[in-house]
């Protein structure tokens, strides 16, 4: 059994000429530092590879890595990089430590077209995944019992997290920050990284055209409004009046803008601030509803068990538990986990409202 009290081990997979250096330099900004302060735990980062020493980025630059695969053997948390689609295959060194990784509990996490090599391990079977757009065709083509979705940032299954290509490898990672340790520390990280602090998965990979700086500027204002003003009864129509835009216009302006829908992203707004909410006040589960939006409590705990797997009780009890703590406790090493900052089991990111009206 793992002690509660030692690192969680975060290894970064590499192979020589394939490290995506921004998959990388992401994973090293979220795991590599001491950010205790932030209310994350601490962390025993480094790289591995199937045979260590001087690996070259896909930019040339070259980097050292100290770990053989064995160190997988032991990782609470574990990030595939992008990989080279067509001259490199995984090998069965690779594949099998990945599987028996998997097996023993540990979370998993892809990136860009490291996703590939999750699926020739067989973990994506039976799985809604992603991975870069442009990649998408290729993924779903070449593993038939896979559920591509080439359409959002990333999928959350529990153990396994399918991100992206490139910047939505911020998302992810700080998707998984906010599921294990709460939404003040991927609050904190955000700001240190000078990022948005939460984008959710069913956002669209990439806006279907730029608009005017006036126009931007505008939005904003109407969002940054709503922001402030949750506990209103909110629609498209009351969003469009502000705009000055019929509600129609203002609707497609808002997705071609955002990627996503006006009612999808106030729910993540209603969500966002009731999680915040449950782990930095004393409020009945009543008053946070009524203070967010939901009217209800019924109507939170719909939507928060829809988005978290658990209930909005549970979720505050989660975090307490763990706030005195530097985090959840690693995966023990027969396949079980126990930390106090792990909420609910394997569950996949939510997004049947996503395409809904407000």
């Amino acid at each position: 059994m793992a002690s509660q009290d030692r690192p969680l081990v975060v290894s970064v997979v590499v192979a020589d000429g394939l490290v995506g250096s921004f998959g990388l330099g992401v994973c090293a900004e979220v795991f590599g530092y001491d950010r205790r302060d932030m209310g994350l735990p601490q962390f025993d980062f480094a790289l591995v590879s199937e045979a260590p020493g001087v690996m070259r980025t896909d930019t040339g630059i070259p980097i050292t890595v100290e770990h053989g695969l064995e160190r997988l053997a032991r990782s609470d948390i574990i990030s595939i990089t992008a990989w080279e689609l067509f001259d490199r295959v995984p090998s069965p060194a690779l594949l099998d430590a990945f599987r028996e990784a998997h097996a023993r509990g540990a979370t998993i996490v892809s990136h860009c077209t490291g996703a590939f090599v999750l699926a020739t391990a067989g973990l994506l079977d039976g799985l809604r995944v992603t991975t870069h757009w442009k990649w998408a065709g290729e993924l779903a083509a070449r593993f038939p019992a896979v559920q591509v979705d080439p359409s959002v940032l990333y999928v959350d299954n529990g153990r396994i997290i399918t991100g992206a290509g490139t910047a939505a490898g911020v998302d992810t990672l700080l998707h998984l920050v906010r599921r294990e340790w709460g939404s003040g520390a991927a609050n904190a990280l955000a700001r240190e990284m000078v990022v948005p602090p939460h984008r959710d998965g069913g956002q669209a990979q990439f806006i279907d055209a730029p608009v005017p700086a006036c126009e931007d500027d505008l939005l904003g204002a109407v969002l940054e409004w709503a922001s402030s003003h949750l506990a209103d009864d909110i629609s498209v129509e009351v969003l469009a009046r502000r705009a000055l835009m019929s509600p129609r216009s203002f609707a497609r302006r808002f997705k071609a803008t955002t990627g996503t829908t006006p009612h999808a992203w106030l729910l993540g707004q209603r969500l966002a601030a009731a999680e915040a909410l449950l782990e930095e006040s004393d409020a009945p589960v009543e008053e946070v509803a009524r203070l967010v939006g939901f009217g209800t409590a019924a109507g939170l705990r719909e939507q928060f068990g829809r988005r978290r797997g658990v209930s909005p009780r549970a979720y505050r009890q989660t975090f307490r538990a763990g706030a005195g703590s530097a985090g959840p406790a690693p995966v023990q090493l027969d396949g079980h986990r126990t930390g106090a900052g792990r909420v609910g089991g394997d569950h996949a990111l939510v997004e049947a409202e996503f395409g809904q009206p407000a």
